[in-house]
């Protein structure tokens, strides 16, 4: 694509029409971006139309389109294609730093990303002058160009916070420190300065604050491994500066930075060599009285998230994400202090508490606030230690959390109104889930009721959470890992549970919910069959939502779980009755269908493993409607993209394994395609495993006479991968399929196979490869295919007894006992790094892999073979009857003593002896 007006006239044409609700127009127009972002200067193209087009909305849409492009496309990964030529990535690194300098705050932030994209795979080995670049724009005294800089140099080095330590990592901070340490600490003096001279300015303040806001964040990033040299010398610097901004009194600001202070505070005072600081009494109390509780205040601003904005505030208070507040700086505060001063901190904070409370009751309608803090408090002073699968773990033995649950949470959750004081009573809700762990059984069920009417609240805030905390409490696990609440004890409000939870997705601003929609997956699972009776129509609801939401997906864990309920109510209802499932199908498919016809592709992944799920159920044979689409299942451009290969892998072989004989006789003309698939996933280091189940399941289930004339360019095109790049899983995989060959056609034909490649190729197998790596097959079923698959060759292939092949007999032998009775070998070799599967480039739709769609694991052999080891016995028992004497004289001449004495144990089992 050449640089030219045209061309960015094309681009201003289509990016307009992504940002079209029409599906019929953005959908197209999404797919020409795509089929057209492999170009060389697609993306100078995407920066100078961000730079210099007219229209801001086409300029902000081509700053993200950009950035979604990087993420996808800048990491290079083995084996797959480089989207980005050099000279591209070239130029994109010599302007980009100034772009996102010059550019409105809007479009900077999507650079800034864009730059950290980069930045955490090129810097510092291949962008050394990164880092230099930034830092000479401090000195523009420009603060918009300032925090573009501060902003990007947070993202880069935040994640020093949660890396392990190695060499490289001191390496890379080391170099940091060398070019940002002091400029960072000349900027933060600068600042407060000009923070006193303009301390009448809130204009001024705000841009200012929010500069020392990035710059604690930076502090906090680069101390936090271990505390460099240069900031130890200059910690006076820091360190009277943090101290005049935690007790900064100035009404025109309500600013993150306090919070950030706090923050430090609490890791400085969880610090064994630190904890002198805090241990005078009087020291502590100011830090409670002056520090903690007034921030534990609920501020107008959280009023305003609270009811303007409840998806924000539920992923700050919910989830913990990235952006501090100063109420859980404060609680961090809380928790690090008791660390070692326990009693003497809830000593203090019990008196606050109590009289917040008996605020409180004076007068409700005035003073709520006063009890929203003393819940946060006592919330605080409790929680030692905190998971998201059980809540807290471990608590203050000084807090009675039963006492305070009867006395002050329970009747705000047991009030008629559900719509009055809404913040208190998500404080209840909260209470309950975050202490579910810890507050007896009897409490819970008896709140159980209590939240299911709290799903009718007004409040988003409150009737989230009260679905958050029904999943939660729903995932509990009681004596024998049974669920703690059972079906049985739900059934009285099962009919009230799934009315309320279905109506709250009508409920504003809840149309897509993820934590009601993860609330109706879990009690699908819990319920069970108990559900079955509502199916009918709750998944007409299900499908309605689908269908919905399918015209614009947006957010992908509600869409998760969406699907995960399908599934539930499939399983569920065709486990009873398996007849059921063509009303599923009719029901599905035509969402389905146009799901797929308009290529939605963050739901094809979800839709085959659904498809899998409900072929699985139907006995031996494949409906019409599906062989309909099994021509389409091998189009090249579904394979292109890394989310579709395991579930779409599934759905070829449910086909498989349901009607190879089907497709054998009515689809032939597809079997080159079929194997075209499997070509190109053995290709793939990061997918040859899924092409061995594909091709497994070809093995095993297509009749003998179809795949004949294409088996020998099968073995060649494996041998070709063997010789280009051998891998420890591609082995692993390779013997599992050898050995599956010679269970299902026997050991002759795989002799045959081999030799007729190449002359004496079956021994070069043999001694190179079987002998060697069998140790390293793991996992029951592999393990019992080459078992049984070696058995057959030792038994059944005469090659192993009367040509040069004869040497290895005893070796195999050896081989396979040492498979039975010796640990796997889990060791690999140090040049493989392999790709995390799931570890898919960038912003391509990954694979979900569906909870409840999940596949039985399937035994090619079956009951046919119970005990390998007494198959083994057998078999050398029915061996030797043919020639007597050759197998006991092979096995004492070479086979090891602890060898043997294991093989004479099997022959004993299996009440056999070898003549």
């Amino acid at each position: 694509m050449e640089l030219n007006d045209a061309n960015l006239q094309t681009l201003t044409e289509f990016l307009r029409k992504t940002l079209d609700p029409d599906p019929t127009v953005r959908r197209p127009a999404e797919k020409f971006l795509e089929s057209v972002e492999g170009n060389q200067n697609y993306s100078l193209l995407l920066l100078t139309l961000l730079e210099k087009s007219q229209d801001n909305v086409i300029r902000v849409c081509a700053a993200v389109t950009f950035k979604n492009y990087i993420k996808r496309n800048w990491r290079i990964v083995e084996d797959e294609p480089n989207k980005i030529s050099d000279a591209d990535r070239t130029a994109i690194k010599a302007n980009i730093v100034n772009l996102m300098l010059s550019s409105p705050e809007q479009i900077q932030k999507q650079l800034s990303d864009a730059i950290s994209i980069i930045g955490r795979e090129d810097f510092p080995q291949k962008w050394p002058d990164l880092l230099t670049e930034m830092v000479t724009r401090f000195r523009s005294g420009d603060f918009h160009i300032i925090n573009g800089v501060l902003r990007t140099a947070h993202s880069l080095f935040k994640r020093y916070r949660h890396e392990f330590k190695s060499n490289e990592l001191w390496i890379e901070i080391k170099l940091v420190l060398g070019t940002f340490a002091l400029p960072l600490t000349e900027l933060f003096k600068a600042t407060i300065e000009l923070c006193q001279t303009h301390a009448n300015d809130v204009n001024a303040l705000k841009v200012l604050f929010s500069s020392l806001t990035l710059i604690s964040k930076l502090f906090y990033s680069l101390n936090f491994q271990d505390l460099p040299e240069f900031f130890e010398d200059n910690m006076e610097t820091w360190m009277t500066n943090f101290h005049g901004l935690l007790t900064l009194d100035n009404k025109l600001l309500q600013t993150d930075l306090v919070s950030n202070a706090i923050q430090f505070l609490a890791s400085v005072c969880e610090r064994p060599h630190y904890k002198h600081l805090f241990e005078d009494q009087n020291t502590l109390t100011s830090i409670c009285e002056k520090v903690i509780v007034p921030n534990m205040e609920f501020r107008s601003a959280d009023e305003e998230a609270f009811e303007d904005n409840s998806e924000e505030y539920i992923r700050r208070d919910l989830e913990g994400s990235d952006i501090d507040t100063r109420r859980r700086a404060a609680c961090d505060l809380v928790r690090g202090l008791c660390k070692f001063f326990e009693g003497p901190v809830t000593a203090i904070f019990s008196g606050y508490v109590n009289s917040m409370l008996s605020e409180y009751a004076k007068n409700p309608g005035l003073n709520w606030k006063h009890k929203d803090a003393a819940t946060y408090l006592v919330t605080s002073l409790a929680s030692k230690a905190q998971t998201q699968k059980h809540g807290i773990t471990q608590a203050n033995e000084l807090v009675n959390l039963t006492e305070f649950f009867v006395n002050h949470i329970l009747p705000d959750l047991q009030s008629s109104n559900v719509n009055e004081f809404p913040v208190l009573k998500a404080d209840a809700i909260k209470y309950v889930m975050i202490f579910r762990s810890k507050l007896p059984k009897e409490q819970l069920l008896q709140a159980v009721p209590l939240l299911i009417t709290h799903l009718q609240a007004e409040s988003t805030v409150q009737h989230t959470y009260a679905a958050h905390a029904l999943e939660r409490l729903f995932t509990m696990r009681g004596p024998n890992n049974a669920t703690l609440i059972t079906s049985a004890e739900m059934a009285p409000f099962t009919e009230q549970l799934l009315t309320n939870l279905f109506k709250a997705l009508t409920l504003p601003g809840s149309a897509e919910n993820e934590y009601i929609m993860k609330a109706i997956m879990r009690s699908f699972s819990l319920l069970q069959e108990t559900i079955v009776p509502y199916i009918p129509t709750l998944i007409g609801q299900l499908t309605h939502k689908l269908l919905l939401v399918s015209k614009n997906p947006s957010k992908p864990h509600f869409n998760h779980y969406l699907f995960e309920s399908l599934c539930l109510s499939v399983r569920i209802t065709c486990k009873a009755n398996p007849v059921t499932v063509s009303s599923f199908e009719e029901a599905l498919f035509p969402v389905f269908t146009e799901i797929l016809q308009n290529d939605v592709q963050e739901f094809l992944p979800y839709v085959f493993q659904v498809m899998s799920l409900l072929l699985e159920i139907h006995s031996n044979s494949i409906p019409a409607s599906y062989m309909a689409l099994f021509p389409h299942l091998l189009q090249p451009v579904l394979w292109e993209r890394t989310g579709n290969i395991p579930p779409l892998v599934r759905l070829l072989q449910a086909f498989l394994e349901k009607g190879g004989a089907s497709i054998a006789a009515s689809a032939a003309d597809k079997i080159p395609g079929l194997l075209g698939v499997f070509q190109k996933l053995i290709a793939s280091k990061a997918n040859d495993h899924q092409g061995f189940y594909l091709l497994n399941s070809i093995i095993e289930n297509m009749p003998p006479e179809s795949i004949t004339q294409y088996r020998k360019q099968i073995f060649i095109l494996l041998f070709q991968r063997l010789q280009s790049s051998k891998t420890t899983k591609f082995i692993k995989s390779f013997l599992v399929f050898i050995n599956l060959y010679c269970v299902k056609y026997g050991a002759i034909a795989l002799q045959e196979i081999f030799d007729s490649i190449q002359p004496k190729m079956f021994g070069m197998v043999l001694e190179k490869i079987i002998i060697p790596e069998v140790q390293k097959v793991s996992g029951t079923v592999e393990k019992k295919i080459c078992a049984v698959g070696i058995t057959k060759i030792l038994t059944e292939c005469p090659a192993m007894m009367d040509t040069e092949y004869t040497k290895l007999w005893t070796l195999l032998l050896q081989a396979l006992i040492g498979l039975f009775e010796l640990p796997e070998d889990d060791s690999i070799p140090d040049d493989e790094h392999f790709i995390d599967i799931e570890d898919t480039p960038g912003y391509q739709t990954a694979f979900s892999q569906l909870a409840f769609a999940g596949r039985k694991e399937h035994d090619p052999i079956g009951d046919a073979v119970g005990n390998p080891k007494i198959l083994l016995a057998q078999s050398l028992h029915k061996l030797s009857t043919a020639c007597p004497g050759r197998v006991p004289s092979m096995l004492n001449t070479s086979l090891n003593a602890e060898a043997l004495k294991f093989l004479q144990g099997y022959l004993q089992v299996a009440s056999v002896q070898l003549v």
